[in-house]
């Protein structure tokens, strides 16, 4: 259980639902403000009082919200019975459509990391067969896609027939893939990542959480420093884009923010982005967490702006345009030919007073943002949105088409995501989640709802191990 030391007065912001991080029933919550810190509190009438830090200064919590229009799922597989988030499949109250879909295409993993969201384990030879994969490529063609697909686990790449499950899923209609990975087969296997090419893989998701070995030891209990930076190396070799993905841990590696993104400007373009992950507790993690435990999206901003000596501002980042808005934020920086990083986006200046939108726009140019920034650089221009928008912010150069070619090739996209676990989940964010997860009886379960556990570890999605 979380308190705050705070004697500031409390002001009740709005209610929401969330769940007993004991239980897992669900309980009424609200979001309370003291000072500028934002509490998510919530009481179960068997375990009792609950309070966790959910927003902590700038930018604003009221200020970073954006109007959206709902949209309902393009196909429901489920009816509202039991009510969020007993009910997902999905189901016609969920508020959102599908953006990203995690795959786990194995429970094996060639590691035993401290933290881990999904458990996984080396002991655990578990995994679907190809035939499974194909009806789950095909329900999704049928249930709104292409979709964006991101195949997971476990490990995916302790898969030798992983060039063959992209294959497959290009032939049935599926356009962007991006696998998640430790990246040490990667680093060890140039052929084996020649076969990924070729079957069509666009993007490596690398785990990727600080700038020294004693960052690793702590999360994932090996040196990894120089299988990360070789990974980079062989996927540069065969032109896949590379996204870092540091999970941020108060006191292991929080301090190493401006060192990761420094580390990745360096390896551009082969890099194309960085997109921090705040640590969420369910799966596995050493403790239960406690206020310290824990560091807030505001918190990452503010730290990319303190340790990129003001390079990246907060000013720059911006809320999503489909998911809910307090679960990310994102921002697009150009390498220029002299070596300073300028936003690709104009600085904000004010909070945010747009014209609600709906949240399928904001899914769909989610899709077609990711499936762009994070591959290997395009071969031909920019969009004209784009070209207009980055002019007007990062001004003149020697020419147009030099212009074009430094943004098609040297922009990053960094990016943060607030994962929701037993203690944080709000169910108003999670029925607007466009991360979903094929789950194990071919439904799409919400990234947050699948992994959640309790304070057991027990899952309410997940195949308990």
């Amino acid at each position: 259980m979380e308190h705050s030391n705070s004697k500031e007065k409390e002001i009740l912001l709005s209610a929401t639902q969330s769940v007993c991080p004991e239980c897992l029933k669900r309980i009424p919550a609200k979001r309370v403000a003291k000072g500028k810190q934002v509490f998510l509190q919530k009481h179960c009438p068997e375990h009792g009082e609950y309070q966790v830090c959910v927003w902590e200064g700038e930018p604003g919590y009221q200020d970073w919200a954006q109007a959206q229009i709902p949209s309902a799922p393009a196909v429901c597989a489920t009816e509202a019975v039991n009510g969020c988030p007993f009910d997902c499949g999905l189901c016609p109250e969920h508020r959102q459509q599908t953006c990203c879909v995690l795959l786990e295409v194995t429970n094996q993993c060639n590691l035993h990391c401290p933290v881990c969201f999904a458990a996984a384990s080396p002991a655990d030879k578990a995994e679907p067969e190809l035939a499974i994969i194909e009806e789950w490529y095909r329900m999704l063609m049928d249930s709104g896609g292409p979709y964006n697909i991101q195949l997971s686990g476990g490990e995916p790449t302790v898969r030798d027939d992983l060039p063959e499950i992209i294959s497959l899923g290009k032939k049935l209609g599926l356009v962007f893939f991006q696998v998640n990975t430790n990246g040490l087969r990667l680093a060890a296997d140039e052929q084996y990542v020649g076969r990924l090419k070729a079957a069509g893989l666009n993007c490596v998701f690398l785990q990727f959480d600080g700038m020294d070995d004693s960052v690793y030891l702590k999360l994932r209990g090996k040196p990894l420093l120089e299988v990360k930076k070789k990974a980079i190396e062989v996927c540069a070799a065969h032109d896949i884009g590379v996204v870092l993905v540091p999970t941020l841990v108060p006191g292991i590696n929080d301090g190493q923010i401006g060192a990761i993104l420094r580390f990745a400007i360096s390896k551009m373009p082969v890099v194309r982005g960085v997109h921090f992950q705040p640590v969420s507790y369910f799966g596995r993690y050493p403790q239960e967490p406690q206020a310290t435990d824990r560091i807030t999206l505001p918190q990452v901003i503010r730290e990319i702006e303190n340790q990129t000596d003001g390079q990246m501002k907060t000013a720059h980042f911006r809320p999503p345009g489909g998911e809910h808005a307090h679960c990310s934020f994102h921002g697009n920086f150009v390498l220029m030919p002299d070596g300073y990083i300028k936003p690709l986006v104009q600085a904000a200046t004010g909070g945010c007073c747009c014209q609600a939108k709906p949240v399928t726009e904001g899914a769909k140019r989610a899709r077609q943002f990711v499936a762009r920034q994070w591959s290997a650089p395009r071969k031909t221009g920019i969009h004209h949105k784009e070209q207009a928008e980055a002019q007007s912010a990062v001004g003149d150069v020697a020419s147009l088409d030099e212009f074009l070619e430094q943004v098609n090739t040297y922009t990053l996209a960094v990016s943060g995501m607030a994962f929701q676990d037993a203690w944080t989940l709000d169910l108003d964010r999670l029925k607007q989640c466009f991360i979903h997860v094929v789950g194990p009886d071919n439904r799409l379960i919400p990234f947050c709802a699948y992994n959640l556990t309790n304070r057991q570890g027990q899952a309410l999605y997940r195949r308990n191990l």
